[in-house]
């Protein structure tokens, strides 16, 4: 042991320096027995950058929630060493939570210089059945729960705390989970968009970017177990085969790309157009039933797919043949018969000279028959 420290200080008596009762409880306040503030952490001063706390009252600025009713400073003296819940009175009203510890008449923060001649404060708190006057107390807070507001609104930093105090530790962790927490939502949002992506690819069909078989199934599945109402197109390409075989396979895709086009254009935003085989597509109208109007949509669908398609400096040309139902035609509508009437309509308008409309009746089921 070196034999400069001549005058131990005895066990009750804490010698430390401002700054240092600072680094180590930067949100600390030493409060004199009128109640004033004498010195602030610098913390603490931070969460109120536009005012002093040094020289104003201490329930001035401060609104006491636990202990209950206190009313004055010396309510909370009366209390001794206590858990204190407080918040400030104005401007923004942070909720904190520290200790209160009473410091004693004969030792209260007072300089002591017995251990290098230079003032340095001295803490001695009350000891329990001591019956000194209070001289004033210490109050120290933390931030709790509100750690992370109180970072973001006051643009607090790891050196606003003091070195041991596991709040840092907390931020790390909390900004960690945040950063999980973010990427993990980026992650969700690329798979929930590439699962809707393959949704609709599988619903899609690649070469029209019409619907296919597969939504057309699940619509019609839908329509049979609601019963709403609706009407069922077939239309089958006329002459499209004279196209492949006269012009290549790339003038019948060109051909059936604007098929797709003329039939979303006479169509609503809430109709079904599905490409359901080569040159074969199926048309649902989700509520309608008036067969003028289907017939009106049929007809325009022939008038405008006989207009010669140009590709490549030739004019393709085909047409359409159409059969139409109605679910109101059926007691109990169900998609495979009514798709099957539609294609027996279908098969009669090309029976019946191509380029032609027809719609399913009980008649022509017999006459087919």
């Amino acid at each position: 042991m070196s034999g400069d420290f001549v005058h131990p200080v005895p066990a009750q008596y804490v010698p430390i320096a401002p700054d240092a009762l600072g680094a180590l409880m930067p949100m600390h306040m030493h409060v004199s027995s009128t109640g004033h503030i004498m010195s602030a952490g610098p913390t603490l001063a931070k969460l109120r950058p536009d005012e002093t706390l040094i020289g104003k009252r201490l329930l001035e600025v401060f609104e006491i929630k636990r202990p209950l009713h206190i009313l004055e400073f010396s309510d909370l003296l009366e209390h001794g060493s206590c858990l204190v819940r407080t918040k400030f009175r104005y401007g923004h009203r942070l909720g904190m939570k520290g200790l209160f510890v009473p410091l004693s008449a004969r030792h209260p923060l007072l300089p002591d210089r017995r251990v290098t001649g230079e003032a340095w404060p001295v803490l001695r708190p009350i000891a329990p059945g001591v019956m000194n006057a209070p001289q004033g107390a210490l109050l120290n807070l933390s931030l709790g729960v509100n750690v992370v507001e109180a970072v973001q609104r006051y643009n607090l930093s790891s050196a606003d705390f003091a070195p041991a105090d596991p709040t840092v530790d907390m931020l790390y962790l909390i900004e960690a989970k945040s950063i999980a927490l973010e990427e993990s939502k980026r992650l969700n949002s690329r798979l929930e968009g590439a699962r809707v992506e393959a949704e609709q690819q599988a619903y899609t069909d690649t070469l029209t970017g019409l619907q296919n078989r597969r939504s057309m199934d699940s619509l019609l599945r839908h329509l049979e177990a609601s019963g709403e109402p609706f009407g069922l197109m077939h239309l089958d390409l006329d002459h499209f085969k004279q196209v492949n075989d006269t012009f290549g396979h790339g003038a019948g895709d060109h051909v059936l790309k604007v098929v797709a086009g003329v039939l979303q254009d006479e169509t609503r935003a809430s109709d079904l157009v599905a490409r359901v085989g080569g040159d074969e597509f199926v048309l649902i109208f989700n509520g309608a039933i008036d067969l003028t109007v289907l017939e009106g949509i049929a007809w325009r669908i022939i008038s405008r797919l006989e207009e010669p398609i140009l590709y490549d400096g030739d004019l393709c040309r085909i047409s359409a043949s159409i059969g139409t139902t109605l679910s109101s035609f059926y007691s109990a509508p169900a998609a495979d018969r009514m798709l099957n009437d539609a294609d027996r309509a279908l098969y009669t308008s090309k029976d019946q000279g191509r380029a032609r409309h027809t719609v399913f009746s009980p008649e022509l089921f017999d006459a087919v028959n």
